[in-house]
């Protein structure tokens, strides 16, 4: 590295913004795709039961029109980087929000269960999009010296998305007075819960308008002025600008270009790395979180919650969730990744095996005896409570990190390819096994989160305070 470079490097990581708070606007506001991926991914659990009620299907076709979006998702995260690298990350999330938007629109006035799916789709594409467009954005136009906790704006805004979906939803039923199919505004309950999502939608749109394009795009194509520009904004005026823009040039050139076949080796196709990163991202979906996102609502009915109770239920899930996420953010440089996700694990058996258990009980006039219910509602929080706070946050910061320099874009996006199926996986199969038995179902979960300990304490390396070089 020259001389200039290095101190474009140094300066870079001094950078101090006279106003910090526009950066953390930007920031902010590219994690408002953040927030509608957890809306999104999450609000259908409020029209479950309207959904199978109105269309007359049965639980192997409803859970296929809930995971439907999962397959958008995986399309949209493994196109939206070569759309971004194209027309730039700013159009990338407008697109975004224009697809979120159709999305709410259609899923909110839909005339048959295909068209239902097929708006579910168009939103997991947007989600997808999301996933990989906020992250990229705010890695690229925060100052090093703040990228970190800035960079945690998108998975907090994820959380509070969910958490919103799940208060709009009971704020929605309450409204119609406890009936999903009930008349509001014209509209069933249920289609008012899906179409609510145009706000945020909209909003996300609009504020993509007022921020700026990532410095690195822009030196990509030329235009290094306004680059500059931004990144005197960003960065503060006591950077040498020139240098800056060498310095990204510079790696923008020596970057390897990994590809698919850069993964190959070992035994069994992969190397070693990537199926340890595979492992992770299956381990993080097979425990069943997703369930408690989608379907809680419906869970809790089915053992005899009233639906107004059940929705409050699940607004509560998502604050500890939110509490869980807050809490990995504070310990995961502290204490590790390691022992965070084996103390989240062994959290999660008990929670997991204590619903397994109360849920193993006969229902009486329709409910659970009053011991066992309470169990399950505690165990159930508890259990994502152990997820937020370890695996939640502890796989992306992995599979950030523990693959070599070489092969980590490649890699990642095969991690994240098995993260999608294992959601989808899980998220398909639910309603039947749970008509079959929900006591077992959670005892799979169970099995699942206490295998996860062998394996992280067998295969999975520990990152914390090492450089990504050092990686391998």
């Amino acid at each position: 590295m020259t001389s200039t470079a290095q101190a474009a490097k140094s300066g870079a990581r001094a950078a101090h913004p006279e106003h910090l708070g526009h950066v953390i606007f930007i920031a902010a506001a590219a994690a408002m795709g953040g927030f509608l991926f957890g809306y999104d991914s999450s609000v259908i659990n409020g029209a479950v039961e309207a959904i199978r009620d109105r269309y007359d299907v049965g639980s192997a076709a409803l859970a296929q029109v809930i995971a439907i979006a999962l397959i958008g998702c995986a399309i949209g995260a493994a196109t939206a980087g070569r759309i971004a690298d194209r027309i730039g990350r700013i159009r990338c999330m407008q697109i975004a929000a224009v697809l979120f938007t159709i999305s709410a629109v259609g899923s909110a006035l839909p005339f048959a269960l295909y068209d239902l799916a097929f708006w579910r789709v168009v939103g997991g594409f947007a989600i997808g999009m999301a996933s990989v467009i906020g992250p990229a954005y705010i890695a690229e136009v925060a100052p090093p010296a703040y990228r970190g906790r800035l960079g945690s704006f998108q998975q907090a805004a994820i959380v509070i998305g969910i958490a919103v979906s799940q208060l709009v939803n009971w704020g929605v039923l309450n409204a119609a007075d406890g009936d999903q199919r009930g008349k509001l505004m014209g509209l069933e309950a249920w289609q008012v819960m899906l179409g609510v999502m145009v706000v945020p939608a909209v909003l996300y749109g609009l504020l993509s308008f007022v921020i700026p394009e990532s410095p690195r795009f822009l030196i990509s194509v030329g235009k290094h002025e306004r680059a500059r520009e931004i990144l005197t904004e960003v960065e503060g005026k006591g950077v040498d600008l020139d240098a800056r823009v060498t310095e990204i040039e510079h790696a923008m050139k020596s970057e390897h270009k990994s590809s698919f076949k850069d993964l190959l080796g070992g035994g069994f196709l992969f190397k070693p790395i990537v199926w340890v990163g595979i492992g992770l991202s299956v381990f993080q979906q097979f425990v069943g979180i997703n369930v408690a996102f989608y379907y809680s609502s419906t869970l809790w009915q089915s053992v005899g919650v009233d639906p107004t109770d059940s929705f409050f239920y699940s607004f509560t899930t998502s604050i500890i969730n939110i509490v869980g996420t807050v809490i990995a953010m504070i310990f995961v440089d502290r204490i590790g990744r390691r022992p965070l996700a084996i103390i989240g694990s062994v959290g999660m058996v008990v929670g997991l095996a204590l619903e397994a258990w109360a849920f193993s009980y006969h229902l009486v006039d329709g409910k659970l005896p009053a011991t066992q219910g309470w169990i399950a509602l505690i165990a159930a929080h508890v259990f994502v409570l152990f997820f937020a706070l370890s695996w939640g946050v502890v796989v992306w910061v992995f599979l950030g990190e523990m693959f070599p320099n070489r092969i980590r874009a490649a890699a990642l996006g095969v991690a994240a390819a098995a993260q999608w199926i294992a959601n989808w996986a899980i998220t398909a199969s639910f309603p039947s096994l749970a008509d079959w038995n929900l006591s077992a179902t959670y005892v799979i979960y169970t099995a699942f989160a206490a295998l996860s300990i062998p394996f992280v304490l067998k295969f999975v390396k520990e990152t914390k305070g090492k450089a990504l070089e050092e990686m391998g």
